[in-house]
């Protein structure tokens, strides 16, 4: 795959290269795992138009609210409240 890529249209289109393929999704949030890393989209009426996990590529269209960047964590990796809890 190439440079992964997002493009927001109006906050109505959401164009999205890397894809891996999708974890979740209803209309109100979609969870994506990228070839490095995952992604959390979240805002009204989301539906995905388009998804072609051959080319990585997918379009969600919807009022979109917010656009976050999530690190997957590896397996056997603990989590913020289990290092905490040492």
């Amino acid at each position: 795959m190439e440079n992964h890529s997002v493009t927001i249209e109006n906050r109505e289109t959401l164009t999205v290269t890397d894809i891996k393929e999708i974890d979740s999704f209803d209309e109100e949030e979609v969870r994506a795992t990228l070839v490095s890393g995952a992604m959390i989209i979240r805002g009204k009426k989301l539906h995905i138009r388009m998804l072609d996990l051959d080319s990585g590529r997918a379009v969600i269209v919807g009022i979109i609210d917010s656009l976050m960047y999530v690190r997957v964590r590896e397996k056997g990796e603990k989590g913020f409240f289990a290092r905490l809890m040492k």
